[in-house]
């Protein structure tokens, strides 16, 4: 049999990379004739550098100001395309102001706080080494500034434009929330950042002034785009500044070489951190759901937490989901022993898959 595996992260526990490895370990363990074929996915958000590094281009390293105030050393990657005059530079918000970079817990004071000056700073870098084309990774941001902290550093909405002229930006996101309402980055997102009901209301009005400030400016309602939400607003800022979207998991199959690896394939085990109904949006999960669709692959999910009923996990196109906590016994188990008890339930699959 050939089984592709091309899991997103599993949280802050494995990288995309990581997981495909424990799995196919486990995997061959149980099944050692079937011919595995790894391939590490994501949608844009932790992780994204680190997938595309795995195909192509040179890494770089920058420090940049983190979520808070401590510098954090961010990774990114730098793609000679066609030709060393056209350079396209892939950055990941989630390198420069994610959730795992605050010293703790989130809480509604860091989700007030936290800020996104370090993808502004990981811009300029990129501008600096000559890039044309800039692809910005969203997701797992602890920022909701609506990009005010990119903004500054690009020298504010008015002069940002002018630095990157002849320059191409993309927003490539996980999620297609607009920026405000009951479906924005502050109330949908907000929870998840550490925000109690009165810091989402604060966020919320800061996103609102944010919105106006962009129609002000650009003459055009950037706020209610699909992925305006992302990142705490970063796509919308980056939608100001002239920045188109694109999904993220169609972004990274297109460049790993997706179509061309799935063709022929049996299975494909595809996973991350937590499989609930935000999986069926943009993420990794329902891509390669679809994906395996089109080649003639079932598909299935190795997940640390599945949270989906075995009817929402069929329309989601998966012929089922396992998920790791379950198998560990403990939510705490299958974080401290990520690896081994992912490896252990990819053997425990195998053994019983038909």
């Amino acid at each position: 049999m050939r089984v592709v595996i091309a899991p997103d992260s599993f949280g802050g526990t494995l990288s995309a990379p990581e997981a495909a490895e424990a799995i196919a370990e486990g995997w061959r363990s149980a099944r050692p004739a079937d011919q595995l074929v790894l391939l590490p996915q994501s949608d844009g958000g932790p992780g994204f550098v680190d997938v595309l590094a795995t195909r192509f281009g040179s890494r770089k390293t920058t420090f940049v100001q983190g979520p808070l105030e401590a510098p954090v050393k961010a990774h990114w990657l730098i793609d000679a395309v066609g030709d060393a005059d056209h350079l396209v530079a892939y950055l990941e918000c989630a390198q420069a102001c994610g959730l795992h970079l605050l010293d703790g817990p989130p809480t509604p004071e860091t989700a007030l706080a936290a800020h996104s000056r370090g993808v502004g700073q990981l811009i300029v870098d990129a501008l600096d080494y000559g890039a044309t084309t800039i692809v910005v990774g969203l997701g797992g941001s602890a920022c909701t500034d609506a990009g005010a902290g990119m903004l500054a550093v690009l020298g504010g909405l008015a002069q940002a434009p002018a630095l990157l002229a002849g320059v191409k930006l993309i927003a490539a996101t996980d999620v297609e929330h607009p920026l405000l309402g009951p479906s924005g980055a502050a109330r949908v997102f907000g929870p998840q950042k550490g925000a109690d009901a009165a810091t989402v209301r604060a966020l919320e009005a800061r996103l609102s002034s944010a919105a106006a400030e962009f129609q002000r400016v650009v003459k055009r309602d950037v706020a209610a785009l699909p992925g305006a939400g992302a990142a705490g607003g970063l796509g919308a800022a980056l939608f100001a500044l002239g920045g188109s979207r694109r999904s993220g998991a169609e972004l990274v199959a297109e460049r790993t070489g997706q179509v061309a690896l799935l063709a022929g394939a049996d299975l494909v085990i595809t996973g991350e951190g937590r499989l609930d109904d935000q999986s069926a949006h943009g993420k990794v999960v329902s891509a390669l759901a679809k994906a395996a669709a089109r080649a003639g692959a079932r598909a299935l999910a190795l997940a640390g937490q599945v949270r989906l009923s075995p009817e929402q996990t069929a329309a989601a196109g998966l012929a089922a989901a396992y998920s790791v906590s379950e198998f560990a016994g403990s939510v705490e188990l299958a974080i401290s022993e990520a690896e081994t008890q992912l490896r252990a339930l990819a053997a425990h699959v195998a053994t019983a898959w038909e």
